[in-house]
């Protein structure tokens, strides 16, 4: 039953964004999705309810085993929940906890997997989980790093490059990558492409409004007007910079340092451009004397 489309990514690197185009794209013409109706095109594996329906009744966690051992039974209950493909949103990591599939082969049908680069995620993911940014840097590099909700269900993140690597090089998996700088240069081809890769038919004015729809912009003012049910409790804004590159203005040289230096090879591969921006950096912060 390999029904599940995953929309796999590390944290804040632009998942809410791509499930907000897809469900304005699938949506009848003229019909406006709401940021909080999400849910009407996506599920998440993480989501309080699927857990609850596993076991008959809420789910309240003691331990990270408590979560996982219902991963299985959960992937399966979403494959089954409805007939041909679902869309499902996840921060899981690609790969095993002991003898447990985090991802299960079997439910998969595909996999849109979108990385950004970790200068700017760990500036979002320090902001969305009420941490100082180096305790975000410290736990994009724990290869044991995870996120959990009050009822302790937990996301397994592992590293952020590790992340990337396990989802991008899965055997047999069908995938189609974005990285959320391109889709921020230009979300008309990045998204283009995800369609073509769905073998969904492309109908350009439907295309151009499901970017007008899901522009940053928009995003912001619907999160300003209606607020937003996945902002954390926390936060003033789900929705605060969307740009890219910001890191340069907010991080110190040693966070840089430490990024460049852990993520070397990832950085190296898939995001030359922003390594090189991050050694003029360091450069530049510590001229030759």
């Amino acid at each position: 039953m390999r029904r599940i489309v995953w929309l796999a990514s590390f944290p804040k690197s632009g998942n809410t964004w791509t499930r907000a185009f897809l469900g304005s794209y699938f949506s009848p013409p003229g019909q406006k999705v709401s940021i909080n109706e999400l849910s009407s095109i996506t599920t998440f594996d993480a989501r309080q309810d699927w857990h609850d329906l596993a076991i008959g009744k809420p789910f309240v966690g003691k331990t990270l085993d408590d979560s996982l051992v219902l991963r299985p039974k959960i992937q399966r209950m979403i494959a089954a929940s409805m007939p041909g493909s679902r869309f499902v949103k996840t921060h899981s990591k690609m790969g095993r906890v002991g003898d447990i599939d985090l991802i299960l082969p079997e439910v998969t049908a595909a996999a849109i997997y979108i990385m950004r680069n970790p200068f700017d995620v760990s500036i979002s993911y320090a902001r969305h989980n009420n941490l100082s940014v180096d305790e975000a840097v410290q736990r994009m590099c724990d290869p044991m790093n995870l996120n959990s909700t009050e009822t302790l269900i937990f996301d397994c993140l592992g590293r952020w490059d590790e992340h990337i690597h396990g989802w991008t090089t899965a055997p047999g998996l069908a995938r189609y990558i974005m990285r959320y700088e391109d889709m921020v240069e230009n979300p008309k081809k990045a998204f283009q492409g995800l369609l073509a890769f769905l073998k969904v038919p492309i109908d350009p004015k439907k295309l151009r409004h499901s970017l007008k729809a899901t522009s940053f912009k928009e995003l912001q003012k619907q999160e300003r007007q209606k607020g937003f049910k996945e902002r954390p409790k926390h936060a003033k804004a789900f929705f605060v910079s969307g740009k890219a590159g910001g890191w340069k203005d907010e991080l110190t040289v040693e966070q840089v340092e430490i990024i460049r230096t852990e993520f070397a090879d990832t950085l190296d591969s898939n995001f030359p451009e922003i390594a090189k921006e991050a050694d003029e950096f360091i450069a530049q912060e510590n001229p030759v004397q």
